[in-house]
């Protein structure tokens, strides 16, 4: 068996490369930040060397000349970015529910290093992040994930420009998904804030000499932490959930 390494392999590694580089680096569990740079950049050498013998017969042939190769690049990466980000959305829905969740519990102002995305954000955001992240690899989800990467190709050949309009639509559709993942998972600790501030307040209003923010703050962390730790298996099985029915178009399954 004999390789020829000439520019139109070249090409093409290029073209798959900027697909699944730009994939690798924003799909969920293995293109977080605190994961090296070394190793999303080798496991997307890796796909790309494995998905360039199935990619080579879906190129046009525009993409032998210099000019179509160049606008071919270009929409690999924007192809590259808008499923990406697609899935990120979803992850950093944990980061919005961890937030909802910590304005519940009175711990908004505790906040950590995010080494998901960097910077600082709610200590509870952090810890579902992580937690989700680890989930995905503890589930093998993480299979799912380099399987859509390769079954993106299906979904959009190379070369294909995506219509605005379906562009616009998965967007708007996933932010809209994302929240409403947010909103479910922080779903028990909204009802809870309502009720035990509701109470208080006919507390304070039964009793005026009560030191109610004295007796509201401890109740409020303890029970909250009883509800977080009583519901964080459900939340988190509804977030894979949502991950799998995502990947689904993508995978095949």
């Amino acid at each position: 068996m004999s390789l020829t390494l000439g520019p139109q392999l070249a090409v093409l590694f290029m073209l798959v490369f900027a697909r699944v580089g730009v994939l690798v680096m924003l799909m969920p569990g293995v293109g977080e930040r605190f994961l090296p740079v070394r190793v999303r950049l080798a496991l997307a050498l890796f796909l790309t060397l494995a998905l360039t013998p199935v990619v080579r017969p879906m190129l046009p042939a525009s993409v032998a000349r210099p000019d179509g190769a160049m606008a071919a690049l270009l929409v690999e990466i924007g192809i590259g970015l808008m499923i990406g980000l697609t899935f990120r959305l979803i992850i950093a829905s944990l980061q919005t529910a961890g937030n909802f969740v910590s304005q519940a519990l009175g711990l908004a102002f505790a906040e950590t290093v995010d080494p998901s995305q960097g910077g600082q954000a709610a200590a509870v955001g952090n810890f579902m992040t992580l937690l989700g992240v680890t989930l995905i690899f503890a589930t093998d989800a993480h299979h799912a994930v380099i399987a859509a990467i390769g079954g993106s190709y299906l979904a959009l050949p190379p070369g294909m420009v995506p219509a605005t309009g379906d562009a616009a639509s998965l967007a708007l559709g996933t932010m809209a998904t994302g929240f409403s993942v947010a909103v479910r998972l922080a779903a028990p600790f909204l009802v809870f804030a309502i009720v035990f501030n509701v109470g208080l307040g006919v507390l304070s209003r039964l009793m005026p000499a009560l030191q109610v923010f004295f007796l509201a703050m401890p109740a409020t962390i303890i029970l909250g932490f009883v509800i977080l730790f009583g519901v964080l298996g459900l939340m988190m099985l509804e977030f894979l959930n949502e991950l799998s029915t995502l990947l689904t178009p993508f995978t095949g399954r």
